[in-house]
């Protein structure tokens, strides 16, 4: 509006000081303490109100470009590519100025999204937390690393949930993920093996209490014999390994792989519709082949200590042994155990060779491949249908039993009895 001014509150303190001096009430050098100005610029900044009189202790570049503004048309270039490629995906600011700077259009993330608020695509979000104490960093890489899985709509409204299994170390941030459609115990064996080739076998990890990390029965009798605490197949592969499984009473005890699963959950997402990846196995494939990588560049923090905790293999282990499914089966007198309703026949040339009765170990590897184990030492065998098992029994029934001779009844024993005639004649000699 014409014949109004636009000050500041610094600006109209000065107008109320200068104004003082102007009337005699207060000497010059006493105004320069007051507004906070050395004596010489309190002599300009008078000498202007004097000539333009409140006009002239307004600032001089308000209401002007800054010199560091960006020209209109690449603000209206960046957004027009943000709004064909970039919108689609419901990128957010921070995301879309690194594909932008990729696209050769670079902008600071703060710029873009007050040009987003301005245009109507971004809306500013302000969210309430909930006061938690926080929970120093471990101070070692491979201290403690932090295990979960994500339930998400990873591709999309139309794609359905898959899972991806999020492992993030608790020094540094360090995260790694797998793609898969549920959170199974291959999964998590898959997903700690590929942990432990990367960067070698971690002192502990933590969990959820779910039944895939920790078993949610009771101890079996033969655990109870042996005074074991039951254990599922991922805690012994772990046990074998001596990793440490330490379970979270809530999630927000593990709250560095729930913000890390949030950070996918924003950034793979949009990854994954930006290439047109809709299948598990090429999205586990993009996070073998950068994705993590980038992750860990951007957001991965020095450990407050340099030596690592990380473990290598054994000698002698072999993983693909470790991470596997294992049960014991009582061998039958034909020499075939069942298993998973298939049979298994033990060759007689092993040596050692089990007797019927003994316990056979059955090792499943992730592969697929079945291992028969007894004494620590593996066995040669094939599969057999069920049935050449049930001919094989028949035969066996049909064979006639050889009959032998009947043995002749025994002898009856004989009773001693006293000789009732000897005994008169030693009786008369006795008298």
């Amino acid at each position: 509006m014409e014949g109004h001014l636009l000050m500041s509150h610094k600006e109209l303190d000065r107008k109320s000081v200068l104004e003082l001096v102007r009337d005699g009430h207060i000497t010059l050098r006493e105004g320069s303490g007051r507004m906070g100005l050395s004596y010489r610029q309190t002599l300009r900044v008078y000498g202007r109100f004097r000539a333009e009189g409140a006009a002239g202790l307004v600032h001089r570049r308000r209401g002007r470009r800054s010199n560091r503004s960006y020209p209109k048309p690449f603000r209206a270039q960046v957004m027009a590519r943000y709004e064909e490629k970039y919108k689609p995906c419901e990128m957010g600011p921070t995301l879309a100025a690194e594909k932008l700077a990729l696209d050769g259009l670079e902008v600071d993330h703060e710029t873009l999204r007050r040009w987003m608020v301005e245009e109507g695509h971004w809306q500013v979000r302000r969210r309430r937390r909930a006061h938690r104490t926080r929970r120093e960093r471990r101070a070692h890489f491979g201290e403690l690393v932090q295990m979960d899985g994500s339930h998400h709509h990873w591709f999309g409204p139309q794609g359905g949930q898959t899972c991806l299994l999020n492992m993030v170390d608790d020094a540094t941030g360090i995260t790694l993920g797998l793609m898969d459609q549920e959170e199974t115990t291959e999964a998590a064996m898959r997903q700690l093996w590929r942990w432990i080739e990367r960067f070698g076998i971690p002192v502990a990890l933590y969990t959820d209490k779910k039944n895939v990390y920790i078993p949610s029965r009771g101890p079996t009798l033969e655990e109870q014999l042996a005074d074991e605490a039951p254990k599922t197949a991922f805690g012994k592969a772990c046990d074998k390994l001596g990793i440490e499984i330490i379970a979270a009473h809530s999630p927000q005890a593990k709250g560095r792989v729930e913000r890390s699963n949030g950070t996918y959950q924003d950034r793979l997402v949009k990854e994954l519709a930006l290439q047109g990846i809709a299948t598990c196995q090429d999205a586990d494939q993009l996070l073998r082949t950068g994705f993590c990588e980038d992750l860990n560049a951007k957001f991965a923090v020095a450990p407050l200590k340099a030596e690592d905790y990380h473990r290598p293999v054994p000698k002698g282990l072999r993983l693909e042994e470790v991470f596997s499914f294992e049960a014991h089966r009582v061998l039958q007198n034909d020499w075939t155990i069942r298993y998973h309703n298939k049979y298994y026949q033990i060759l007689e040339e092993n040596r050692p060779l089990p007797r019927p009765k003994d316990k056979v170990l059955v090792r499943t590897r992730l592969d697929g491949t079945v291992h028969l184990l007894y004494r620590g030492k593996p066995l040669a065998f094939h599969p057999i249908s069920v049935k050449e098992v049930h001919q094989q029994r028949q035969r066996k029934a049909k064979t006639p039993v050889p009959v032998s001779k009947p043995k002749p009844p025994p002898k009856p024993k004989k009773h001693w009895r006293p000789n009732v005639d000897r005994l008169a004649v030693l009786n008369e000699r006795t008298r």
